[in-house]
């Protein structure tokens, strides 16, 4: 009965913190932005078609490095492939590790997070001192001494390796929002008409642990995007064949002088959607928390 009043109680100011949000310029334009790169990674055909033949692999190398020319607004690459094409494909791969990526680190932090927070005792010193180690340990270094082991560099490989330096700041924020709501008092009332341990984790204690994890979660997609980018760019993440902005910028580097239109084009895709993202997380936590509003 106390969770029902807290619920209904609590669903009007979150329409109006919506409503909010959606009067506010910076996350109107980073979501317009945020849709457009989903749907280019989703259907990236529908975009590459706008200009010439929109197929990133036709390739003819009479074409090698020359500027933008008509029909070919972003020029060519090195194979002579149409470089507005290959950098409009470039974002599926950016978008599927940031998703898989989110997903992963989110199911670990809630799950882990979760039991540290609610059982407390022996569990939570396990888990902070798994998160202690992660936190101690020099992630740049640790992704690149992995994935220089590992044998295959695809989106599966490079978001593992994400995921796995990635969690433990996201299950720190569960473990302390679980703490907090765990003493709530309808948790405890739960706990007095007799529902189990299952019960109130899944219906009381994370559903509303949730929220901040959720919008940490949405600052970090944009680094997880410049993250890959960097990985694949230092020649440890995803390698050709492979379409990505990363790949592109690790290829472009060594023709900066001669072809600076493929470095400055697949930046500005980059730097785009990074910062998109970073505002529309930016914006949620500034909805979220009471103490920015």
């Amino acid at each position: 009965m106390a969770s029902s009043t807290l619920v209904s109680a609590s669903a009007e100011p979150r329409h109006g913190l919506w409503r909010e949000l959606l009067r506010r310029p910076a996350f109107a334009v980073s979501s317009a932005v945020a849709l457009v790169i989903c749907a280019m990674a989703a259907v990236p055909q529908l975009f590459a078609g706008w200009f010439g033949a929109g197929d990133p692999r036709r390739c003819a190398l009479v074409d090698s490095g020359l500027p933008p020319a008509p029909g070919h607004p972003f020029g060519f690459d090195i194979q002579g492939c149409d470089l507005y094409s290959n950098v409009v494909y470039g974002a599926r791969s950016s978008v599927l590790i940031a998703l898989l990526v989110t997903a992963g680190m989110m199911l670990i932090a809630v799950v882990l997070g979760g039991l540290a927070g609610y059982f407390r005792g022996w569990a939570d010193a396990l888990i902070s001192r798994v998160m202690d180690v992660f936190f101690g340990f020099p992630s740049l270094v640790g992704m690149i001494v992995i994935l220089q082991a590992a044998s295959t560099h695809n989106e599966l490989t490079v978001s593992a390796v994400l995921i796995l330096f990635g969690w433990p700041a996201l299950a720190r924020v569960m473990r302390g929002s679980v703490l907090a709501v765990a003493t709530s008092e309808y948790v405890a009332a739960a706990r007095g008409v007799g529902s189990g341990t299952s019960r109130i984790l899944l219906r009381h204690v994370l559903p509303n642990s949730f929220g901040p994890v959720a919008v940490l979660t949405g600052l970090n997609i944009g680094g997880v995007i410049a993250s890959e980018s960097a990985l694949t760019f230092l020649g440890v993440g995803l390698q050709t064949p492979a379409i990505s902005w990363g790949v592109q910028l690790n290829t472009a580097q060594q023709y900066f002088l001669t072809a600076p239109h493929l470095l400055i084009f697949p930046s500005i895709f980059l730097t785009v959607t990074v910062f998109s993202f970073v505002l529309l997380g930016d914006a949620l936590r500034d909805a979220f928390d009471p103490r920015l509003r």
